[in-house]
């Protein structure tokens, strides 16, 4: 098992976050991880991605180029990412803000759409992401619920984050239910 995954929106949506959770919730399972930030010089509004790769043996560079899953956040990702997604590969899309279709996608790439900020507003406004982290976790397979869950305790462990991690947890569930029906 070998993913290479590129995660990318506006600066705000959680891009970052919902990157080291996956690559948090791969180390719980003991798999070789790397999580790789890259963002403009403004945070809120501005484009950010991240890569992040996960594998049962050794990762060679932490650079993905041409990768096997696309989260997008945003239209501009899907148009900038969606064409270098792999044959075969899968693009989850949050359809509460990507409205087209990408028309330049390789053979056999599977597109789910899920409405990940509408999903999250009544339980963590903000959790669209972690909606993101859950269809993802259902969708892929190689990550456990309880590994992700696990990663969302230990990255919200902070005295003054702890509140975060009942609702955090309810939209990674939200995201698993909402993918098993696609």
């Amino acid at each position: 098992m070998n993913k290479k995954i590129i995660i990318s929106g506006f600066g705000g949506q959680g891009v970052l976050l919902l990157g080291k959770l996956i690559a948090e919730s791969a180390l719980i399972q003991k798999l070789n991880t790397t999580w790789m930030p890259s963002y403009g010089p403004e945070m809120r509004g501005g484009t950010c991605n991240c890569t992040v790769q996960y594998a049962d043996g050794e990762i060679s560079a932490p650079v993905v180029d041409k990768p096997d899953i696309l989260i997008a956040m945003n239209e501009p990702s899907l148009d900038k990412f969606g064409p270098r997604v792999v044959e075969n590969g899968i693009i989850i899309t949050n359809s509460n803000i990507v409205f087209k279709k990408c028309d330049k996608l390789n053979k056999g790439v599977k597109v789910y759409e899920l409405p990940m900020d509408e999903m999250a507003v009544n339980i963590n406004k903000r959790g669209g992401n972690i909606v993101g982290l859950g269809a993802f976790v259902k969708l892929i397979g190689d990550l456990k619920q309880e590994s992700a869950i696990k990663a969302i305790e230990e990255t919200f462990s902070a005295p003054d984050k702890q509140k975060f991690i009942p609702s955090n947890i309810e939209c990674l569930k939200q995201g698993i239910e909402r993918a098993g029906k696609l």
